[in-house]
């Protein structure tokens, strides 16, 4: 057979004696392979601190505007089981109002916690608008934009330390990201631009060079552990309280806030009604 006819021989017909797929074909196959687990789990993690960070924020939302609603139940549950116990004299009814209003006593040092949330009447600006109908600014956005978000997916999958050609450029990465998570954390676009800026005129990352198969095999363990860490993760953030209530309304998390003020003030109407009733 001329080479020719060799050339265009079906692969299957092969002889059994052929040689396959060489030691550098396979170490080439398995460095696709961790190229694409890399991308794969830098895309997760983006995914779980984008999800982090709203919990984060909502959780901050969701004290801010309902916080005072829930103090305000809570007292009015204080101040019903110290009627109901001035009615009765009963040591049980005299003891639950006791554990009632230990619930609602200032914790010590609470203003610094609050670090001036707390006006010098003890009341949050949100309670004060609550109680007097003035208006109140308005909370931070629940979510980074948009554009934060395109911003910070462009950056992450840039600088990803995961990405470093070596230990140097690994801890210049490190650094790198952490001022791009708290810029975006914070939902701040300008900086997150400034911080694109400052990443395409530094120096370029050396394209990673194939790796021995050992250390190739080592790579894939350990980002099949790190994704298994971030599992767990997301997985805390979704069973919390306020993660439940994200995946509830996730496109519209205000209109949740919403919803539930609308069933707090019922439930402060009806108290309030009940110990009007008490107090006579």
């Amino acid at each position: 057979m001329n080479p020719e006819a060799e050339q265009s021989a079906d692969p299957g017909s092969a002889s059994p004696g052929a040689a396959g797929p060489g030691p550098a074909e396979d170490t080439t196959r398995l460095e696709r392979a961790v190229r694409a687990a890399e991308q794969a789990l830098i895309e997760f993690e983006i995914a779980v601190e984008t999800f982090r960070v709203e919990v984060e924020n909502f959780s901050r939302l969701h004290h801010q505007r309902l916080g005072p609603m829930y103090a305000r139940l809570d007292e009015l549950d204080a101040l019903i089981a110290e009627a109901v116990a001035a009615r009765t004299g009963d040591a049980e009814d005299q003891r639950r109002a006791r554990e009632m209003r230990g619930l609602v006593q200032p914790m010590p040092g609470v203003d610094e916690l609050f670090g001036g949330w707390m006006d010098g009447e003890g009341l949050s600006p949100e309670a004060t608008a609550m109680l007097t109908e003035k208006p109140v600014q308005p909370p931070k956005r629940v979510r980074p934009s948009d554009e934060a978000r395109r911003a910070y997916r462009e950056l992450v999958r840039k600088a990803h330390p995961d990405l470093a050609p070596d230990e140097a450029d690994r801890v210049r990465r490190e650094a790198f990201i952490v001022r791009v998570n708290a810029a975006y954390g914070e939902g701040n676009e300008a900086l997150l631009r400034e911080l694109a800026e400052e990443w395409a005129a530094g120096p370029v990352p050396a394209q990673r060079r194939p790796s021995l198969g050992e250390e190739l095999y080592a790579r894939l363990e350990w980002l099949a552990e790190r994704k298994e860490l971030l599992s767990m993760v997301a997985a805390e953030l979704e069973s919390s309280a306020i993660g439940a209530m994200i995946k509830m309304a996730p496109d519209d998390p205000d209109g949740l806030l919403v919803e539930i003020a609308d069933g707090l003030v019922v439930q402060i109407a009806e108290r309030e009604a009940h110990l009007a009733s008490l107090v006579g």
